[in-house]
């Protein structure tokens, strides 16, 4: 029989206080195994693993409503990819402390010859602001690949959504092209158009993104960081220009449209997606009907722009607009892919379901269970532009 542990006999085994393994308690974060009919409770050797991923991504800056959901698995293939995560990012943590050395021994023999040299100053801190996007930029692309993740699934169009879109795309008239908010490259993983004689710029706002899909993509294609609010390229420079479910996230919509337009070509081609307020609203309705606090995102993105106001929204800035609506649904047989969809939106599911974890994931067994899959509306299309 498997050893259990006292809160004290665990706490000592791991080396942390009693008052820290009562509050993950407390707060839902770390549940022990058993608690006795007198109260006490009782933590396994399986709980172990689950307090070092806690205790290792808090010391790498992870606050502890993003480390809820990284920890929900605890299998050994889950315990697996922590170790693998949390390497990884020590190894970005070693990089950037390196540089940040170097950056201060550098302004410190320049002090020491009494020259302050201010690009340095500029230099240190932006490289101290640095540390704080590892984590940010961690949790964005992990969001992404699960939000993903469920479409591949149980999309019931085999086609899928990328290979779509990619379809879509006139790349006989494509020779510049600029794709804003790249995210993690997917739709150039269907490529099988020769580069050569065309530039592709893939661009996101995103630092890590971006290293990520140049390790994935290499040097057949260019890299950069930018704002869609500020766009680094002249005028006309560009024939073709992709936003793919980018423009609802834009907090200046008109000054980002105005930049796309500026750098796109005259007859050149803007290809943007959206999805319409019923796209995935079943997905809403569960929550709420679990607890109807939830709310999965912070702002209606379709509001700001949707297929309902898209066309007149674009109809300021190109001349000829027109949409094609990709047919499909998700049949999902599995509550876990659902759940991790569900924790990685961006609204205030987490505080609510940290307590809650093991009834919303019967919730959505039993849902599952009961109509052999629970099927989700979706509604996304294209609008193909032309200045």
């Amino acid at each position: 029989m498997e050893k259990l542990y006292s809160t004290g006999e665990f706490a000592k085994l791991a080396g942390v206080t009693i008052r820290t393994i009562r509050y993950y308690d407390k707060i839902g974060l770390l549940k022990p195994t058993m608690i006795l009919e007198n109260g006490y409770r009782r933590y396994c050797n399986q709980d172990l693993i689950t307090l070092q991923k806690i205790l290792c991504l808090k010391e790498l800056g992870f606050s502890l409503e993003e480390i809820y959901p990284l920890i929900q698995d605890n299998d050994q293939d889950s315990f697996l990819h922590s170790i693998q995560l949390q390497t990884n990012l020590i190894d970005q943590k070693i990089k950037h402390l390196n540089n940040l050395k170097d950056s201060l021994k550098a302004t410190e023999r320049l002090i020491s010859k009494n020259n302050i040299a201010w690009d340095k100053i500029i230099e240190l801190i932006k490289l101290s602001a640095i540390d704080e996007n590892i984590v940010e930029n961690y949790m964005n692309a992990k969001n992404l690949k699960t939000r993903i993740k469920l479409h591949d699934l149980f999309s019931t169009n085999p086609q899928g959504w990328f290979p779509w879109l990619f379809e879509q795309i006139d790349f006989s008239t494509v020779y510049r092209l600029l794709e804003i908010g790249c995210g993690n490259g997917k739709l150039w993983e269907n490529n099988h158009y020769n580069l050569r004689n065309r530039e592709i710029f893939l661009s996101d706002n995103s630092e890590g993104m971006i290293e990520e899909v140049k390790e994935k993509l290499g040097n057949d294609y260019n890299y950069l960081v930018i704002d869609c609010h500020n766009i680094p390229f002249k005028n006309n420079y560009f024939d073709t220009i992709i936003a793919n479910h980018v423009l609802f996230y834009l907090k200046d919509l008109d000054l980002g449209l105005s930049q796309i337009s500026r750098v796109l070509k005259s007859r050149g081609t803007f290809y943007c997606t959206t999805y319409s307020k019923k796209h995935m609203q079943e997905i809403d309705e569960i929550a709420k009907n679990f607890d109807n606090r939830i709310s999965l995102s912070d702002e209606p993105l379709p509001d700001y722009f949707g297929l309902e106001n898209g066309h007149e929204i674009l109809s300021k800035y190109f001349n000829y607009i027109e949409l094609r609506k990709y047919e499909d649904s998700l049949m999902i047989t599995q509550a876990q892919p659902l759940i991790d969809y569900i924790l990685s939106c961006h609204g205030n599911q987490n505080d609510i379901l940290v307590n809650r974890m093991n009834e919303f994931k019967k919730y959505i067994e039993d849902l599952i269970k009961k109509s052999n899959g629970i099927k989700i509306t979706k509604d996304s299309g294209l609008f193909i532009c032309t200045k």
